[in-house]
């Protein structure tokens, strides 16, 4: 059928209050209340929801009620902010996802794609010269350490989903796949995850990043994928994905890279994800016999860093670090540091962080690491940030560029230009940190695709 753009946008309005009410037809939001005497303004169909209320007290992650993240709601974040016509396709998807989670066949089918096909288990390896690097006048510092998910099959941890996601698909009788990449990772995990299971792939990517990730592209075509053409960035590629979805509900599968959107891909995408997390706690107790005693993690939306993160998030003597992209600098106007600098609104069916202007209207991110190019992050990562359970901080295109260089040359080990937004608060962190603190830094794509951008780069300035 034709997707009608207004059906996309979810009909946002601007409330006061801290609540809010939407309503499609005759079914209001999902786990939204309403507020007394609520003045409204309607708004562009483009437009997201902005809440400007009082924060909540800060909590700490132990006193919260595991209902509450129950159905796809993360504290006040996440829902279902969807057209009518879209709940019983998620309703659909969210009863089969939780039958996979159950069900002995589909998780011994995914166990062995996973080592045989995807390579698992990725390595914990311990990078001495780098934790030499940061060693004090006194020999002293952290020991360092690198989950390898550069080294899965494709290049990055986007496969992990992918692979699990495409067969799910599969299962419900789908024939194409959808899908929007940014970097082109998550493009080419799904384009091989089609592959293997002899499904149509479509992959949507905008045309300034398909200039930037040519390789990427050509990695898709050749698995067999159709790349499409989108005029702008990632955000656009998602909504474009989404409306192709939109218009073929009965037979195709939208294939979501991220953490974001309405319930349940949030949740099913950080759930594939989180083998990264138990992995790791099972290799740093073969290792040293213990925990890690911080997990760092670039932030996009968030998938790498929650599928590391999720693992230890009731570990309270874990720190979780996340590493957002400052770009040209916070105060420059040209980043995507969303949990920095952004609000709380609606956006592609989910309550989050936004990077969005006063009037509502979404801006554009800006990052040398491509993959971390967009306006919000997941609901379960604004959650994290909202609890205090999760630290947030940020890294500058030129201090990833930096940490790009300095591994290479260290470890002979090539980052993507997003893990290296990671490894770039290493810098600010650890002179911090007691003497033996294992850190465990998350690789989360290979940088080959990043070279020449890299050799290319001039120094901007940030005033």
């Amino acid at each position: 059928m034709a997707c009608n753009i207004k059906a996309l946008s979810l009909n946002h309005q601007i409330l006061s209050g801290t609540t809010v009410e939407r309503k499609m037809g005759t079914a209001s939001a999902a786990n939204v209340s309403v507020v007394p005497e609520t003045v409204t303004k309607t708004l562009p169909a483009s437009t997201t929801l902005t809440i400007k209320a009082p924060q909540p007290e800060r909590l700490l992650i132990k006193t919260v009620d595991r209902k509450e993240i129950n159905h796809g709601k993360f504290g006040r974040f996440g829902g279902k902010y969807v057209p009518e016509t879209l709940m019983s396709c998620l309703g659909k998807l969210e009863a089969e996802f939780n039958l996979v989670l159950h069900d002995s066949e589909f998780q011994e089918e995914l166990t062995t794609a996973l080592r045989d096909y995807v390579g698992r288990e990725t390595p914990l390896y311990f990078a001495q010269r780098l934790t030499d690097h940061y060693k004090n006048s006194r020999g002293e510092g952290p020991e360092i350490y690198l989950k390898r998910e550069d080294l899965s099959h494709g290049g990055a941890h986007k496969i992990n989903n992918a692979i699990a996601q495409a067969m799910i698909a599969k299962r419900m009788g789908r024939k194409t796949i959808v899908a929007a990449t940014g970097a082109g990772q998550h493009g080419v995990a799904t384009a091989a995850a089609c592959a293997k299971l002899s499904l149509e792939c479509t992959i949507f990517m905008g045309a300034t990043d398909m200039e930037k990730q040519a390789s990427n592209v050509l990695l898709m075509k050749l698995l067999g994928a159709k790349v499409e053409s989108v005029e702008g960035a990632f955000k656009e590629a998602s909504s474009q994905a989404i409306r192709e979805w939109v218009g073929n509900l009965e037979t195709s599968y939208y294939l979501t890279g991220t953490v974001v959107g309405p319930h349940p891909c949030p949740s099913m995408v950080r759930e594939f994800q989180s083998v990264i997390g138990k992995e790791t706690r099972r290799q740093a107790m073969e290792k040293w016999g213990g925990k890690p005693d911080v997990l760092v993690a670039c932030i996009g939306s968030g998938s790498n860093a929650l599928g590391l993160f999720h693992e230890f998030i009731n570990d309270e003597d874990v720190r979780l670090i996340g590493v957002e992209a400052a770009g040209f600098g916070l105060d420059s106007g040209r980043h995507s540091a969303t949990l920095a600098r952004g609000d709380v609104g609606v956006y592609h069916g989910a309550m989050s962080y936004l990077l969005q202007d006063a009037e509502g209207q979404i801006l554009g991110p800006h990052s040398i690491g491509v993959g971390l190019e967009y306006p919000g992050v997941g609901p379960e990562v604004s959650f994290l940030k909202e609890t205090g359970r999760a630290e947030f901080h940020s890294a500058t295109d030129q201090e990833a560029i930096d940490a790009y260089r300095r591994l290479c040359k260290l470890e002979g080990i090539f980052p993507a230009l997003e893990a290296s937004h990671a490894l770039a608060f290493l810098e600010k962190l650890c002179p911090t940190l007691a003497n033996g603190t294992k850190v465990v830094v998350n690789i989360s794509g290979r940088g080959d695709k990043d070279s020449d951008i890299v050799f290319q780069y001039k120094p901007h300035s940030m005033t």
